[in-house]
């Protein structure tokens, strides 16, 4: 079963890179919550292909409609969402979306339809004859469905899946904003061997952060090239991007995600510990090949009086430790970096197998991909983070025994 996040907030998706919709459910959000479309579609603006020039051609508008789970007295604010319409044998069927409203407690269901495909581009995939792309998942997805395999974009595989993580992300980072002022950012920091000069998690510090600190680096962040603090670096990356595109080739990259005004105490300690599920939801994502907490590698080299953290009695001193200690959540920014592998579909020609294993010099005929994943990733970390955060915080919530709360007379 795939879900991310659970048991007590969870989020599931369905749907391919080339079929009709991607469609989500999220459960476990409390009932109270305001939800707006708008600030979801936000979301999936920053992801979707086609947003930004360094990402695929691909071009999805990836408007999102919600169906259900929002409730409001209001029906004209109820229900000025995006009008659904389905041909159906001939006959047309019309309906409105949920704009905004209270999150009831029941599941919230969302829908994004998929409108620019070209599903010709991968003839060259398909059947035991289909040609495999090195580093991308074509051989081993086909060989463990029996074949039933759908290869249009890279179907299940696609980062177009990331649609779900992002709605259920956008869920969960309004509950955790309403209740605590929690705002998740992130900023790429390496692109191949060039390396950001400012670093997100020394300006976030460790302590809680002003709205107005919030807002500055929101607009930093969206006004560069490429999602990052450090202006310079955006143009020479942008420009290494842009030349590796034109070689056919691709490139790496890193990127840092962390969380400001974190509620203390969420998470477990040992098997189910908030590191332990954060660095398997945001290490899991696609492309991704290293997830680091806090200081990450840099500790090796150190020793316990240079790496722990002084504590005062207003709090940790520093965040060597990256908001969690034992996977429980100290109240200072969590704070991440997650490295990216090259995009796996390239122009260049490789060695290869078909999906019957006969050698081959591969050649990709068609497509259109990312030349750097990384520069498109950062919305979906933030959501992960988000969607891990919000269950521990339930999980801590049902340790704490409430009886008004079971009172209806």
């Amino acid at each position: 079963m795939e879900t991310l996040g659970g048991p007590f907030f969870s989020v599931a998706g369905a749907g391919e890179s080339h079929g009709p919709a991607v469609t989500t459910i999220v459960f476990g959000c409390p009932p109270g919550i305001y939800i707006r479309r708008s600030d979801i579609q936000s979301l999936l603006d920053r992801r979707r292909p086609g947003g930004n020039k360094h990402g695929t051609p691909r071009n999805e508008k990836d408007k999102v409609v919600f169906l259900s789970g929002l409730f409001q007295q209001d029906s004209q604010k109820l229900l000025a969402g995006n009008q659904i319409s389905v041909q159906v044998d001939g006959a047309e069927y019309s309906t409105e979306g949920y704009d905004e409203g209270f999150s009831t407690g029941e599941p919230i269901a969302a829908m994004v339809l998929s409108t620019s495909k070209k599903s010709g581009d991968y003839t060259q995939l398909i059947g035991d004859q289909g040609e495999v792309r090195p580093g991308h998942t074509d051989l081993v997805k086909f060989h463990q469905s029996k074949g039933f395999v759908d290869v249009r974009g890279g179907g299940r595989s696609s980062y177009r899946s990331t649609i779900s993580d992002v709605i259920g992300g956008g869920v969960a980072r309004a509950m955790l904003f309403d209740k605590f002022g929690t705002v998740f950012l992130s900023s790429i920091y390496q692109v191949g061997p060039l390396k950001a000069g400012k670093s997100l998690a020394a300006e976030v510090g460790t302590g809680n952060v002003s709205a107005d600190a919030i807002a500055k680096w929101q607009a930093s962040l969206s006004e560069n090239e490429i999602a990052t603090l450090d202006a310079k670096f955006a143009n020479e990356a942008a420009e290494l991007i842009k030349e590796t595109r034109k070689r056919g080739d691709s490139i790496g990259a890193a990127v840092e995600v962390v969380a400001v005004n974190v509620p203390a105490l969420a998470g477990d300690p040992l098997y189910q510990s908030l590191k332990v599920r954060l660095m398997g939801s945001l290490g899991g994502l696609n492309a991704v090949q290293s997830c680091e907490v806090g200081s990450g590698t840099d500790v090796i080299e150190r020793t316990g009086s240079q790496n722990n953290d002084p504590i005062r009695s207003d709090g940790y001193q520093g965040n060597t430790h990256g908001g969690m200690i034992g996977g429980i959540t100290t109240g200072t920014p969590i704070v991440m970096r997650v490295g990216f592998k090259p995009t796996s579909t390239i122009n260049l020609p490789q060695k290869s197998v078909r999906k019957n294993l006969e050698e081959i010099d591969f050649e990709l005929e068609k497509g259109r991909h990312d030349p750097c994943v990384g520069v498109r990733a950062g919305v979906t970390l933030e959501s992960r983070m988000a969607i891990e955060l919000a269950n521990a915080v339930l999980s801590h919530q049902a340790r704490c025994i409430d009886v008004d709360s079971h009172k209806l007379w």
